[in-house]
Parts: C-alpha cells; sequence; structure tokens
C-alpha cells in the first residue's frame, strides 16, 4: 500500500506488449501506452520536428508523453513532498532546501519508477485523519503517469488447472484456481471460496445433483471478475486493488481439511487441504517466490478453511525456503459456535444436523487434517473442535484477521432459527440476541476483527463492502490499519497506531442496530426496510424491550435510529 503509485508503474511491465497504439490527438491528461521500443522510431523520425512545433506536434509523434509525464511526475512529487514534511515546520523547511533539485530530478524520478518498482518509506503521518482521501488522489496521479496500469490491465481472473493431475475434485474432475498477475507488486491475495460442506455419501449426492460446480470443476468459467477484496478497481477495493489476485474455487466439500483420494471403496474424493498446498507449489513459479506478504483469504467454509490452513502455508514456504514472505489470515463469516441449537433436530443433512455433529461425522468421512498444534489440545477423536474460530485462534502463529456478523445467517440457520417473515416468537428472539453476546464474547480476545451487528452472511467479496462500517470505520479501513500495525511492530515493536483501530466490535444488542448494515428488503413486497421496520416485522416489541432497558420506548426508537 506504501508504494501504489510504484506498483502501479511496475505493473505494466508485463502488460505493456499486448496494448494497442495510441490516439492521434491525446489530450493532455492522456498518456501513449505503448512500449518504449514502439514510440522509439516514430520519435527519432518526427523528433526535430516535435521540438520545433511544440507540444502539439510532440503528441502526434509520440514525444508528447515525455512531456506530460514530466509535470505529472513533478505534481506527484510535490505531494509525497508535502507528506514527507508532515505537520512539523523543520520538514517544511526541508522541503524548501529540495526545492530546485526536485525540479532536476522530476523526470528522471519518472523514468526510475517506470522501470523498477522499489517500494520507499513514506511517513504518513501528515495524512492520517484523511489517508483514503489521500492515496485515492496518489492513484489518480500513478494511472496519468502509467494509465497502462490500471485501465489497460485485464480485470478477469483466468483458470488454470493443477498440473498435478492426481489433487481433485469431489468427482475426480482436476481441481484448479484463477490468477490475475499484477506485474511489479510483491503482494499477493489467495481467496478460498465456501458453500457449506456435505459428510456422507446421501447428503454428497444431493449436493452433486443440486451444486454440481461445488464439486466438479467441469464446467467452470474459463474467467472470472473480482469483486470486493478481488477488484482490481481502486474504486471498490481502496488497499488490495493492484495486488496479485488469486480465486481457489471450492470443489472439495470438507471445509478445505480433506486428504482422502478417490478410490473403489470412496465414490467422492476429499482433498481440500491438499488443492492448497498444490496450488502454492504452483504460484511459486509464476511469481510467488518474490512475494512480501501473502494474505490467504476466505468467506463461510472458506474463512474456516483459512483457519484450518494459514500456518500450514506459512510452514510449506519456509520449507520451500522461501522464509522472508509474511503469510497473514483473514477469515470472514467462518467464525462458527458450537452452541445448543435453539431447536434440537435430527442429523439428516447439512441444514438440520447441530454443527459438532456434522463436523464429528464429516472429519471422519473425508479424512480431515487439522494444524498439529491445535490438535495436541484436544484427546485423540476430539480434532473436531479445531473447526471452531474460538477454540484454534490461540494456537495460531501466523497473525489473522477476523471478520465476523454479530448475527450470522448461516449459523442461525444451523441454530435452527429459520427467519421466514413470519414475526419470531419471544424465545427466538432472545436466542437470537443472545447468539450476539456470544459471538461478541468469544472474539474479545481477538487482536483484530470486525463485527457489525448485522443479520448477514459473507462480505469482503461484495461490491459493498466499503460501506459497512463500525464505529465509524470501515472494513478495508480496518484491514489497512492492520496492515500498517503489522508492518511497523516488524519494523520496531511499536504498539497499534493512534487513530486507526484494528478491534471493532458492535456493543449494540439487536440485529440491525447498526445504521450501516446491508439493505433488508421485505420478502414478500421486495420493499426496502429500516432497522425500526426490519425490527417490527420480526415481531419486535418496543413497549417491552424499553421496559426491560428502563428506557422511554420514544428514547430506544431514537436509539436504534441512530445505531446506538
Amino acid at each position: 500500500m506504501l508504494a501504489a503509485w510504484e506498483r502501479a508503474a511496475g505493473s505494466c511491465a508485463g502488460s505493456r506488449a499486448a496494448e494497442p497504439a495510441p490516439p492521434a490527438l491525446p489530450s493532455s491528461s492522456a498518456a501513449d501506452p505503448r512500449p518504449r521500443g514502439w514510440r522509439g522510431g516514430a520519435r527519432r523520425s518526427a523528433g526535430g520536428a516535435a521540438r520545433r512545433r511544440g507540444l502539439a506536434a510532440a503528441a502526434a509523434s509520440g514525444g508528447w508523453r515525455r512531456a506530460a509525464m514530466g509535470t505529472a511526475a513533478v505534481h506527484l512529487l510535490l505531494l509525497l513532498g508535502l507528506l514527507h514534511a508532515g505537520p512539523g515546520g523543520e520538514g517544511r523547511k526541508g522541503w524548501r532546501r529540495r526545492g530546485p533539485a526536485v525540479r532536476e530530478r522530476g523526470e528522471a524520478a519518472a523514468a526510475a519508477a517506470a522501470a523498477a518498482a522499489e517500494s520507499f518509506p513514506l511517513d504518513f503521518t501528515a495524512v492520517e485523519g484523511n489517508m483514503d482521501s489521500f492515496m485515492a488522489q496518489v492513484k489518480s496521479l500513478a494511472q496519468s503517469l502509467y494509465p497502462c496500469s490500471a485501465q489497460a490491465l485485464p480485470h478477469d481472473l483466468r483458470l488454470h488447472l493443477l498440473h498435478n493431475a492426481s489433487v481433485t475434485c469431489n468427482d475426480g474432475s482436476p481441481a484448479g484456481y484463477y490468477l490475475k498477475e499484477s506485474k511489479g507488486s510483491r503482494r499477493w491475495l489467495l481467496f478460498l471460496e465456501g458453500g457449506w460442506y456435505c459428510f456422507n455419501r446421501e447428503n454428497c449426492d444431493t449436493r452433486y445433483d443440486t451444486m454440481r460446480r461445488l464439486m466438479s470443476s467441469r464446467e467452470w468459467p474459463a474467467t472470472r471478475v473480482g469483486t470486493g477484496i478481488l477488484s482490481s478497481q481502486p474504486e471498490e477495493n481502496p488497499h488490495w486493488w493492484n495486488a496479485n489476485m488469486v480465486f481457489i474455487p471450492y470443489c472439495s466439500s470438507d471445509v478445505w481439511s480433506g486428504a482422502s483420494s478417490k478410490s473403489e471403496k470412496n465414490e467422492y474424493a476429499f482433498m481440500g487441504a491438499l488443492i492448497i498446498q498444490e496450488v502454492i507449489k504452483e504460484l511459486v513459479g509464476k511469481g510467488l517466490s518474490t512475494a512480501k506478504v501473502l494474505l490467504l483469504a476466505g468467506s463461510s467454509a472458506g474463512g474456516t478453511g483459512v483457519l484450518l490452513n494459514v500456518d500450514r502455508v506459512a510452514e510449506q514456504l519456509e520449507e520451500m525456503g522461501y522464509q522472508g514472505i509474511q503469510v497473514r489470515g483473514l477469515a470472514d463469516s467462518g467464525w462458527f459456535l458450537d452452541n445448543k441449537q435453539y431447536r434440537r433436530t435430527d442429523c439428516i443433512d447439512t441444514i438440520t444436523c447441530a454443527p459438532t455433529e456434522a463436523i464429528r461425522r464429516g472429519i471422519r468421512y473425508w479424512n480431515g487434517i487439522v494444524p498439529e498444534r491445535c490438535k495436541l489440545q484436544f484427546k485423540e477423536g476430539e480434532e473436531w473442535n479445531c473447526f471452531f474460530g474460538y477454540k484454534i485462534y490461540p494456537t495460531l502463529r501466523c497473525p489473522v484477521f477476523v471478520v465476523q456478523w454479530l448475527f450470522d445467517e448461516a449459523q442461525l440457520t444451523v441454530d435452527n432459527v429459520h427467519l421466514t417473515g413470519q414475526p419470531v416468537q419471544e424465545g427466538q428472539w432472545l436466542y437470537i440476541q443472545n447468539l450476539g453476546r456470544e459471538l461478541r464474547n468469544t472474539l474479545k480476545d481477538v487482536t483484530a476483527s470486525f463485527a457489525p451487528a448485522c443479520l448477514s452472511h459473507e462480505i469482503i467479496t461484495r461490491n459493498h463492502w466499503t460501506d459497512i462500517q463500525v464505529k465509524g470505520t470501515s472494513l478495508p479501513r480496518a484491514l489497512h490499519c492492520w496492515d500498517r500495525s503489522l508492518h511497523e511492530s516488524n519494523k520496531n515493536g511499536k504498539a497499534p497506531l493512534k487513530g486507526c483501530p484494528i478491534h471493532l466490535i458492535d456493543s449494540c444488542p439487536w440485529p440491525h442496530c447498526n445504521p450501516s448494515c446491508p439493505t433488508i428488503r421485505d420478502q414478500f413486497t421486495g420493499q426496502e426496510m429500516n432497522v425500526i421496520q426490519f425490527l417490527m416485522h420480526m415481531g419486535f416489541d418496543v413497549q417491552k424491550m424499553a421496559q426491560q432497558q428502563g428506557l422511554e420506548p420514544s428514547k430506544l426508537l431514537g436509539m436504534l435510529s441512530s445505531g446506538n
């Protein structure tokens, strides 16, 4: 993040050859996307005329770009100079002393940045209060200098099936991954898809009939468009937009834990843990070997998969000789509770079965593996405990950021609380409130967390993920603060940065009491509902709840409207 404009420049290195020829008369803010080799002949043949006729003729011949780059480079250096100066007077004096040198170095600095994407230290203290705005300006300048970085790079992630055909999806078809490389970036984001699981032959057969793409690669599309944290658009993905993006489809139905192949005895293969290892091996040959940071992210079952695999990925890279790569985890909506169901039912399928029983059966069926450090905390046969976030988290070595809705829809589903549009019963309402309290308690010792009091499931790949806030801080901002805190702690052991929170948990006690929660619509009318309408829809008794809280009903409604 600290070198956003340089990464934009560096990403051009691998994409220029395929770029189209420039327009004949570009505007002053445009830039020629052709590589220097393409422009050289035109510049030499018309160089004299360009000098005589000025910038307009130079634009037609290709030399216009240097002038535009020089101007933009000076603007960028001025911006970075103001940043370096900081709030104190001494810094500003230093900038004035360097003024003449900057003018002399402007064009050289731009050329050097285009040739190599090396990072340099920046002091962000001066813009701490408005970091997102500052980063937007830097990225805008970077794109004006090197437009191929953001506009011409392909936004699609392309499918790569694993070379090792023995590592497969459930049905024996080859597993794989989608990749969008970003030349010059040393940050990699690997995302594990979610999608429940199956734990016996019967419900795996049903899953294969109804959700085949989660068990087979045979119908996977050739490309995917990244959204949310996988987006390559700075507006949608402020701090990871220019990372190398990897989307690993979920086709093992084992919460990314299995290690058993298909055979005459086993109708299905369960190789989730092995798929991750094999993807890492292939990515090393595609640039991962030079990575600085690898963020293993995932949603739902993929979020749980992050907790189960993040340390193993770090160990794998160390064994391969890449000790310098910082491996981190981002678990979204995978922090489940092994709590008592609201209404107990027989364990027939993934929806009706209690989470503990489903995982007990599944781990045997999948030949599931869990991290050794967690396994040692429990008796033999009780490894299923490691699938629950609050039990495995204390055993992890890699830093992990946990994103979890306090009223997660998947958790409520397995707890047999079904919100079908009918007003909830009082017992259900109390159960839902208690679920929020229990989840909040399990997160109190998690260093980096983001837990809005919303009724939803999954967030980091949604295109509205930037809108959700906890205590005035958005999720991308919290992740950026986490990045910075890890950078600072690795550098000199500093305490968490002031004004940059990373432990964000809503304290309000009801679903959707946070006004930034995703929009809820009435199932029957399709109309949007505000928080009060939603709570009324669920059977919320304002008078009774106000009495329990010792408040006037009007004051309680005001608190709900403001999200307090």
